[in-house]
């Protein structure tokens, strides 16, 4: 059931993402200046903690779908089974998040 709920929950910040996406193409598009303040605001504490958040999301989501992809494929059922697989994927979400942001701290120089 958690499994369930998260997947429809980085469904929902995935739409999150693309207004921020949006909105930076905005800001780009207003100018050097509103560009900067955007790109400050998501430098800042809090836009990072979002930005690890959506990250999270869009590598769950991922492996959700392969998940649901598997179980069209009539195989995965079995409790056991199911609940490993949605493990998998909740580990999955937060290894691969960090190991991604791990890589942007260390080629940025952070």
């Amino acid at each position: 059931m958690a499994a369930s709920i998260a997947t429809r929950a980085s469904g929902v910040a995935l739409y999150v993402g693309v207004l921020i996406v949006a909105g930076l193409a905005t800001a780009l598009a207003a100018g050097p200046e509103a560009y900067g303040v955007y790109t400050g605001l998501l430098g800042s504490p809090l836009g990072l903690i979002v930005l690890f958040g959506l990250t999270v999301s869009i590598f769950y989501h991922l492996a959700a779908g392969l998940r649901h992809l598997v179980f069209d494929s009539g195989k995965g059922f079995l409790p056991a089974t199911a609940n490993a697989t949605a493990w998998a994927a909740f580990a999955f979400a937060v290894v691969a998040s960090l190991l991604v942001w791990a890589g942007y701290f260390l080629l940025s120089g952070h």
